[in-house]
Formats: structure tokens, C-alpha cells, sequence
């Protein structure tokens, strides 16, 4: 087994311009800070963000959007950050705003290799525009299309060093989903502990889906 832990110069390395990332958390709950630190502290731009909702202006993926390295944005929820509204509207940043459970099934999709899912949330509405629309058994659905990211950060609360995790309470949200979608996945772990110590029954996201392991420097 490789050592997966890597530092700050090591996930510095792996931020290009032009990404596709996915976030994980909730408004701010569960979001890795730290590597939203270290993504800031670089240079990289026009960047492509999935995420539950963009937070605020001052915690979590609002702090990418607030620097304008954001080119795009596909969330479900950016009425608690001014800073994307302003952007949305100045046309300096691309918002694709998809309904929660929606964008839930659409990054699972892309994890479990399927093609899409069929959903009737958004039949009748401007969701539909320019989708295609399916009918069966006389109900017409949305082919929702699979979302997938080139890099996967997430927030793990308790980590061992062979990447197993498990979240806390809330914080796990969409930090598991997120973990399957991206070829390369970043936990950054609230507490690192030695393999063996996690029960195995309790691992809500296993080794195999995490790529490197960063040790959180906030408390």
C-alpha cells in the first residue's frame, strides 16, 4: 500500500487551471478549508466548481468565488453568498443551478458508471430547456445527465492512513457521493488515525476511493 499522505506543496501541485472540482459540504458544514486555503494561495483560474450550494462569501467554495476563480458554478443554492449573485448577474461567472436531489443523483450517476437518471422534478419549468424529455407509462421525465470532476476534495472527521473515513454527524452530506465521482479524490482528515483503528462496519467511504490523504491545519 502507497503512503497516500501528502502535504501542502504535494495538493498545490495538483491544482490546474481550467478544473473541474467537486466540493463537498453543506454550507460550509464538512467543506475542506484548508485545501480551499491552499487552492486560493495559488494561482489557479477559470475554474469549474460542483458543489452543494457556494456557502458564503467568507467560508468554504464562497472564498473561491469571493477571489473570482471561478469561471462556473454548478450548485443547487447561492442565496446565502452575495458574491455569486453579483457575479451571476455581471455575467462575470456561469451559474447552472440544479434542484438538491437532482444534483445529488447526477454526481452518483457519474460514480456508479450510469448513463443518467430520470427524474420528473423540473417537467414544465425552464429546468427542462434543452434537456431531453422521456415518456413512460403516460409520465414525462428529464434525462438528467451523470456529473464527474477531475479532482474531489472532501472532508473527512475521522481518517485512517489507508484513506477509510468516516464523517461526523452531518458533515457527511455530500462528501461520499463526491468521493465516487473524480479520478483523483482528496480527503483532508479532521483526525488521522492508524489502520485498524476505524471498526470496519462504521467506514462510510472506503480506501479505494481516496487517492491522497491531507491532515486538516484547522480546528
Amino acid at each position: 500500500m502507497f503512503d497516500k499522505i501528502i502535504t501542502r506543496d504535494d495538493f498545490a501541485a495538483l491544482i490546474k487551471d481550467d478544473m473541474v472540482i467537486m466540493v463537498g459540504g453543506f454550507l460550509g458544514c464538512g467543506t475542506p478549508e484548508t485545501l480551499i486555503d491552499i487552492i486560493l494561495a495559488g494561482g489557479a483560474k477559470n475554474l469549474t466548481l460542483i458543489c452543494n450550494d457556494t456557502s458564503f462569501v467568507d467560508r468554504g467554495v464562497g472564498r473561491l468565488i469571493a477571489a473570482q476563480r471561478a469561471a462556473k458554478v454548478i450548485t443547487s443554492h447561492i442565496g446565502t453568498n452575495s458574491e455569486t449573485g453579483r457575479q451571476m448577474v455581471d455575467g462575470t461567472l456561469n451559474v447552472e443551478l440544479v434542484p438538491q436531489g437532482t444534483l445529488a443523483e447526477r454526481v452518483r450517476c457519474a460514480g456508479a458508471g450510469l448513463g443518467g437518471v430520470l427524474t420528473p422534478t423540473g417537467v414544465g419549468t425552464v429546468v427542462e430547456e434543452g434537456k431531453e424529455k422521456i415518456s413512460i407509462d403516460n409520465h414525462e421525465y428529464l434525462l438528467e445527465l451523470p456529473l464527474k470532476a477531475d479532482l474531489a476534495i472532501i472532508y473527512g472527521s475521522v481518517v485512517d492512513k489507508a484513506g477509510n473515513v468516516v464523517y461526523n454527524a452531518t458533515t457527511r452530506n455530500f462528501n461520499p457521493l463526491m468521493a465516487m465521482a473524480a479520478p483523483v479524490v482528496v480527503v483532508e482528515a479532521m483526525k488521522l488515525v492508524e489502520i485498524g483503528e476505524i471498526m470496519p462496519e462504521l467506514v462510510m467511504t472506503p480506501s479505494p476511493l481516496v487517492t491522497h490523504i491531507f491532515k486538516t491545519e484547522k480546528r
